[in-house]
C-alpha cells in the first residue's frame, strides 16, 4: 500500500470511529429533543435528500479544481457541522446540523476518484473496498464508545466526542499528496456520458441492484424490536456485528474480478434477508447483518466496474452519478418499504429476495454485453 492509500485509510478509520459513535443513536437523541415519530421519520427523509443532491457537483468539480481539494473541503465541512450538532440544545438547530453534515456525502465521488488514481498497481475494486473497509472498521468502534459516552454522560456529549476525533482525521487527510487535474476531452463530461450507453445501460443495473439491496433494510430495527422483541443492547450488537461484516466482506469480496464480487454480493444480501424472515434467536440476526456487508462490498464494486466505462478525465463526474442513482434507489425504495411493513412485517423478506433474485439475472445478461467496452483513456 504507499503512502497516499494509507493515510486515505487511516483518515477514513479515525472518521469511521467518530461518525458510529453518534450515527446509529440519532433517532434516539431526536425523540430526546422532542421530536415525534413522524417527524423523525421526515427529518431522516431531508437527511437523505441532502445526502442525494451533491453527489453529482462535486464529481465534476473533483474532475476540474482537483481532488484533494474536494476532500479538504468535506472532512473541514463534516469536522465544522459536527461541532454545531455537539453544541445544538433546540431542536430546529439540530435538525439545521445534522442536513449540514448530511451534505459531507459529497466526498464520496472524489474520495473514489483519489483512491482509484492513486492505488498503484492494485486493481480499482481492491483499493476501493480496502477505504471502505479501514472506514467500517472504525464503525465497530465507534457504537460500542458512543453507547458507553451517553450512558455516562447523554448522547449530546458522544457528538462532542466525535468532534475531537474528526479534528484528528482532518490533521490526517491535510497530508494526501495532490494528484494533477486530467487534460479535458474535446467533448464536455456530461455529453460524454450521455453518449455512452454503456454506461447508461450500467446505471440501470446499478439503481435495480440497490433497490433490491435495501428494500429490506429500512425498517429491520423495528423489526427486531417489534416482532423479534431484542431488546437494545442485543440490537447494537447486531448492528456492530453488521460493520464487522463489511470490514470482512470489503477484504474478501473485494480482492475479485469486480464483477464476479458484485453477484456474490447479492447472494450475501439474501442470506440477510433470509437470516431475519426464517432465523429464531439472536445468532441468526447477527449472521444476517454480518452478512448483510455484502451492501456495502457492491455499491465499491459497482463504482470499480464504471472505471473502466468512461474516460478517464470524467472520472469524477462518472462517480457522482453512480453515487446519486444509488442515492435515489434508496430514497424511493424506503416509502414501499414502510407500506409494505405495515401490511405485513414479515414480507418484505421473501420481496426482497425475489427482487435480489431480478437484479442477479438482469447482471448476467447485460453485463456482459459491454464490460469489455473500455473508454478509458
Amino acid at each position: 500500500m504507499n503512502r497516499n492509500l494509507l493515510l486515505v485509510a487511516l483518515a477514513l478509520f479515525t472518521w469511521g470511529i467518530g461518525e458510529g459513535a453518534f450515527f446509529y443513536f440519532q433517532p434516539i437523541y431526536l425523540e430526546e429533543l422532542g421530536a415525534s415519530p413522524i417527524a423523525i421519520g421526515s427529518i431522516l427523509s431531508a437527511v437523505g435528500a441532502a445526502m442525494a443532491i451533491v453527489h453529482i457537483p462535486a464529481g465534476h468539480l473533483a474532475d476540474r479544481i482537483g481532488r484533494r481539494r474536494m476532500l479538504w473541503a468535506a472532512w473541514l465541512f463534516g469536522s465544522t457541522s459536527t461541532w454545531v450538532m455537539a453544541f445544538a440544545r433546540s431542536l430546529p438547530m439540530f435538525v439545521f446540523s445534522m442536513i449540514l453534515y448530511a451534505l459531507t456525502a459529497f466526498v464520496m465521488s472524489p474520495l473514489n476518484s483519489y483512491v482509484t488514481a492513486a492505488r498503484g498497481k492494485w486493481s480499482v475494486a481492491r483499493a476501493i473496498t480496502l477505504i471502505s473497509a479501514s472506514f467500517n472498521a472504525g464503525a465497530v468502534l465507534g457504537p460500542l464508545l458512543g453507547g458507553l459516552i451517553g450512558d455516562h454522560f447523554g448522547l449530546g456529549k458522544t457528538y462532542l466526542f466525535s468532534a475531537c476525533i474528526f479534528v484528528v482525521s482532518t490533521s490526517i487527510i491535510f497530508n494526501i499528496q495532490h494528484q494533477p487535474v486530467e487534460p479535458r476531452p474535446s467533448v464536455s463530461g456530461g455529453e460524454e456520458l450521455l453518449k455512452n450507453r454503456a454506461y447508461l445501460r450500467f446505471l440501470g443495473i446499478i439503481f435495480l441492484t440497490m433497490f433490491a439491496m435495501y428494500i429490506a433494510q429500512p425498517l429491520t430495527p423495528n423489526f427486531l424490536q417489534n416482532q423479534r422483541q431484542l431488546s437494545l443492547d442485543n440490537i447494537g450488537l447486531i448492528f456492530a456485528a453488521g460493520s464487522l461484516g463489511n470490514v470482512v466482506l470489503n477484504l474478501s469480496i473485494g480482492r475479485m474480478n469486480a464483477r464476479r464480487g458484485f453477484l456474490l454480493s447479492h447472494f450475501s444480501v439474501a442470506l440477510f434477508a433470509l437470516a431475519l424472515w426464517r432465523g429464531i434467536g439472536l445468532p441468526w440476526y447477527i449472521l444476517g447483518y454480518f452478512m448483510l456487508g455484502g451492501y456495502r462490498v457492491a455499491r465499491s464494486l459497482a463504482i470499480a466496474q464504471i472505471r473502466d466505462l468512461v474516460a478517464l478525465a470524467n472520472m469524477g463526474l462518472a462517480y457522482g452519478v453512480t453515487e446519486t442513482v444509488s442515492s435515489t434507489a434508496i430514497i424511493l425504495v424506503s416509502p414501499l418499504a414502510g407500506y409494505l411493513y405495515d401490511l405485513n412485517p414479515e414480507i418484505i423478506y421473501p420481496i426482497a429476495i425475489i427482487i435480489l433474485l431480478g437484479s442477479f439475472l438482469a447482471n448476467i445478461f447485460f453485463i456482459p454485453r459491454f464490460s469489455t467496452q473500455t473508454l478509458a483513456t
